[in-house]
């Protein structure tokens, strides 16, 4: 690999034993590495054989990091849900909820600019620029992993009674500002930002007052 290669990936698998899924069998993905020589590169990733990566050795607070992963999937819907279109007149004649018209009569094919009914949800998406609140530990490090400066109550993460359709978290946690893609429990790809992040938002530092 030295000798030929470029680019460098390490096959990487989820533990998903730790996260209460119901589910036995791990997620596995390819993960590339980036920087330095290709020997380099080979010697990082054979010293982490069999090794077990945290999320505080790949990002940091106050970081700019992209999500990828799998929206909430919502069946075969309408034109009116899917692509927001306006009703038609209550006296229309055969339904109210449709495209006015789909198209002229030349050229004699429907074009892809319009909307028609299908299947919604449950699209692949990446979203940019999730700003990373708080690292959080696993509850047996850290007991306390949701107390702040100013708030010394004595908590962790998981509210009370656990999370609707999740449960309880003990292992490590990761707080990102902003709505992220998808059900609960689906998995969701975290990526280093592709862009250099140099604007204000993006290196302001973030002290949180309260969980």
């Amino acid at each position: 690999a030295k000798k030929y290669c470029q680019v460098i990936r390490a096959i990487c698998h989820t533990q998903v034993g730790k996260a209460k899924l119901g589910q036995k069998k791990a997620h596995i993905k390819e993960i590339q590495v980036n920087g330095g020589t290709t020997a380099a590169k080979v010697d990082f990733l054979t010293g982490l054989f069999e090794q077990e990566v945290k999320v505080a050795d790949v990002f940091a607070q106050d970081e700019m990091i992209d999500i990828i992963g799998v929206t909430k999937g919502k069946g075969f819907n309408g034109v009116i849900t899917r692509w927001g279109c306006t009703r038609l007149v209550r006296k229309s004649h055969r339904g109210l909820r449709k495209v006015g018209c789909i198209g002229s009569w030349h050229p004699a094919k429907v074009q892809w600019q319009v909307p028609r009914s299908g299947q919604m949800g449950y699209f692949h998406r990446t979203e940019i620029n999730k700003k990373i609140y708080r690292v959080g530990k696993a509850l047996k490090d850290e007991p306390n992993n949701a107390m702040t400066e100013n708030d010394l109550t004595e908590k962790s993460i998981t509210p009370m009674g656990g999370f609707s359709h999740y449960g309880e978290v003990n292992e490590d946690w990761i707080m990102l500002k902003g709505s992220i893609m998808g059900c609960k429990r689906r998995l969701i790809t975290l990526r280093k930002s592709l862009l250099p992040q140099m604007s204000r938002r993006a290196t302001e530092k973030v002290e949180l007052k309260f969980i």
